[in-house]
């Protein structure tokens, strides 16, 4: 017989034990607890979720930053002693399990010796590798003490607006190296009897452009981690420490079994493959290190498997090495994008815990921007890349959705909007940096029996706003001219995709403003459709007008800009032009610093299409087009739907539907001719290939991918019919082939 386990070490060591040998958390075979006292059992559930919740509202409240309070960039969620999540608030749920590996990673590391793990003690982390996504998810975690035993955590994250990198902003997107990211609170003991320690703050406050920010979503953060021991503890006491011991368990063990049983009853069992890409262009930009190529190529094959039992694997075998760039990502970050996306398709009703995480399995090869060898690498814009992965996740799934019969659970996806970071001279004289959080309102992708969410959705937050222009304006040098819906940018379909918007700023009262945008595809389509539909729009141009007399115009009572117009990508506005220098920028906007009445437009992404657009209903199209969300040239060239000429006497657009049955028509004939046999196809292609006919980035991108994957080396020579041994000449590695310094 041997003595128990004493310290969290081995409780964490002998649970994962306990899993690998039965199969269930903590070797927990029957929900006893339930099937004793149901009633009794919920009641707690619900009890522990309502704490989190509340404590996050609160936190909202508290904090000042406009990404929390206003976009809802926050979480508050309650652990195990070993770190396990047990119940967790709305919110950013990315990281209810990067939170959860901050606490393993404590523990494995011996922590509880030194500095040691005690009551009052506050703990904060924003290191990737250690466990979060990105340099701004700042997590902070209190150890929850009952009569002297460690019980639990209480864990809550907020996105902070700006980290002190190399340019402003939370979301570095020209760091290219770790040390160009910002500040980093590497697991750190923060604070002391429920109060942050000085010297935290003053290290914050030096070197951080807008400390004020971070500072008080510090003091929110804890503020709710207090909140919710005081009330686990008030619970503790109605239920017994033995039962609240045994109950926590059981809602995890509680939580797998339902994944599992979710997956069998809503997914055919199988093997579901796709790919999605990223491009990434910033060559002749200014303000780039020269680490790495500037014009990049993400390809991300994936293979989901769904075992009979309900077991998923999601397998990224195939994609590329880390780069010198801000878009690599690390395991923690992986499973945040995991868990956000379960949270939205099948945990959805609030018993949702590590139970699911338990109950799936990623597969991310070492070395690759999942999962880098090297520590040293950046991941300030994890997202750039996370997003297009787990949108193409999402339509695996939805495919199995599919395949058993619930079309109504079938969603085109994930959306990944650019970002637009900013700092210099605030409109008070001081200097400032910010992230601008508006794009969490982004158009979604479509659903198989209706139309995406127009300005509505981001994946990394199902729950956010774009915040009032207002409250965005106290804290940046630019006033809104105006936010429209920005016509055409979801894809075409059946169903078509949510539209995005544009805003549209005068900036204001400073001398020096740099804006850079990140996390978005210049050239590549990272919002694909689904079932025919068509994939969303790449990111429109960002346009600049320089010397922009807009006060002039002001004060001579003349009428203002506030959009773009219709056609985003040709035109302008007449009173947009006057006196100003027209300045247009592909993929990122990197560009010389703007000033006291420059103008700036930069518009959001929309979402891809489902199923065939010929087959769009007519007057839904004509509606689009009467509500600003279409244009009537998008309708005709792609959905084939012809309107009546507007009537000046009435508004309301119509669909010609004789002429729309005759345009469809003649497009389904042109699709008939245009149709060539795939063996022909093949052939053709296989010929470029050999030839080495393809854009350098194509070139670069695959043949790292054969370096890295023995998997992909063959099943891409083999589905070609190429020579074993082929990659393409001179694929101009620059640093970014898969090779690493040193070897």
């Amino acid at each position: 017989m041997t003595d128990a386990p004493v310290t969290l070490r081995e409780k964490l060591r002998g649970n994962d034990r306990l899993l690998a040998e039965t199969g269930h958390y903590a070797g927990i075979r029957d929900l006893r607890l339930r099937e004793k006292d149901a009633l009794k059992y919920e009641t707690l559930h619900t009890k522990l979720r309502a704490l989190c919740v509340a404590g996050r509202e609160m936190a909202r409240r508290i904090s000042a930053s406009p990404g929390v309070r206003e976009v809802g960039e926050s979480v508050v969620a309650l652990y195990t002693p070993e770190g396990d999540a047990v119940a967790l608030s709305n919110g950013i749920m990315v990281h209810v399990h990067t939170a959860s590996r901050f606490i393993k990673w404590m523990i494995e590391n011996g922590y509880e010796d030194d500095p040691g793990i005690n009551p009052g003690d506050i703990f904060a982390n924003n290191d990737a590798f250690i466990g979060t996504v990105q340099a701004p998810d700042v997590i902070d975690v209190v150890p929850i003490f009952y009569e002297g035993e460690l019980i639990g955590w209480a864990g809550a994250v907020c996105h902070e607006l700006e980290c002190g990198g190399i340019t402003p902003g939370g979301d570095v997107a020209l760091a290219q190296e770790r040390y160009g990211e910002g500040l980093f609170v590497c697991a750190e003991k923060v604070g002391l009897n429920d109060a942050l320690r000085r010297d935290y703050l003053i290290r914050c406050e030096r070197n951080l452009r807008m400390p004020i920010y971070w500072i008080l979503d510090e003091k929110a953060k804890v503020a709710a981690c207090q909140d919710v021991r005081e009330s686990v503890l008030a619970l503790i006491e109605e239920t017994g420490a033995e039962y609240y011991r045994r109950a926590i368990r059981e809602f995890i063990e509680e939580g797998r079994r339902a994944q599992l049983a979710r997956m069998r009853q809503l997914t055919v069992p199988g093997r579901y493959r796709g790919n999605t890409f990223y491009g990434h262009v910033t060559r002749g930009k200014p303000g780039l290190q020269p680490l790495g190529p500037p014009d990049l190529l993400y390809g991300m094959p994936m293979e989901l498997t769904v075992k009979g039992d309900g077991k998923m694997l999601l397998d990224f075998e195939g994609t590329q090495g880390w780069g010198w760039h801000s878009m690599n990502c690390t395991p923690a970050g992986m499973d945040g994008g995991m868990f956000v996306t379960l949270t939205q398709h099948m945990n959805y009703e609030g018993l949702v815990n590590d139970g699911a995480w338990l109950a799936t399995e990623l597969i991310l090869p070492r070395g690759t921007w999942t999962n880098p060898d090297n520590e040293k690498c950046a991941t300030a814009t994890s997202w750039a890349l996370l997003l297009p992965a787990y949108g193409c996740f999402q339509r695996l799934l939805s495919r199995a959705f599919f395949a058993r019969g619930f079309r109504e659970e079938v969603f085109v996806g994930q959306v990944n909007s650019p970002m637009i970071e900013m700092g210099g001279e605030s409109q008070y004289g001081g200097r400032f940096g910010m992230a601008h959080f508006e794009c969490a309102a982004a158009g979604s992708g479509a659903m198989a029996i209706r139309d995406g969410l127009d300005t509505a959705y981001v994946g990394w937050n199902p729950e956010s706003d774009m915040g009032n222009m207002e409250i965005w304006e106290q804290s940046m040098p630019m006033l809104y001219l105006g936010r429209a819906i920005t016509p055409d940018s979801g894809g075409g379909g059946k169903y078509r995709g949510g539209c995005g918007f544009t805003s549209t700023w005068l900036v204001h009262n400073t001398r020096e403003l740099t804006l850079i945008t990140s996390e978005h595809s210049a050239r590549v389509f990272d919002n694909a459709g689904m079932c025919g539909g068509y994939p969303a729009p790449t990111v429109q141009w960002h346009t600049a007008v320089r010397g922009a007399d807009i006060g002039g115009r002001a004060k001579k009572g003349l009428p203002l800009p506030h959009s773009l117009g219709t056609d985003p990508l040709r035109t302008l506005p007449e009173t947009l032009l006057a006196g100003g220098t027209v300045e247009k920028c592909e993929g990122p906007f990197i560009t010389a610093p703007f000033k006291d009445g420059d103008v700036f437009c930069h518009s959001y992404n929309g979402g891809g299409g489902y199923g065939d657009p010929l087959e769009r209903e007519p007057q839904a199209a004509a509606k689009d087009v009467e509500n600003g969300y279409a244009t009537e040239e998008f309708c005709r060239a792609v959905c084939g739907i012809v309107l009546k000429k507007e009537s000046r006497a009435r508004a309301a657009r119509e669909a010609d539907e004789k002429k729309t049955k005759e345009l469809r028509g003649e497009m389904r004939e042109v699709r008939r001719k245009k149709a060539r046999p795939v063996k022909e196809w093949v052939r053709e292609e296989r010929e470029r290939l050999l030839r080495g006919d393809v854009a350098p980035e194509v070139r670069r991108m695959i043949n790292e991918s054969i370096r890295f994957s023995a998997k992909f080396a063959d099943e891409f020579r083999g589905f070609w019919n190429l020579p074993d041994d082929f990659v393409f000449a001179g694929d101009g590695d620059d640093n970014n082939s898969g090779e690493r310094p040193g070897q």
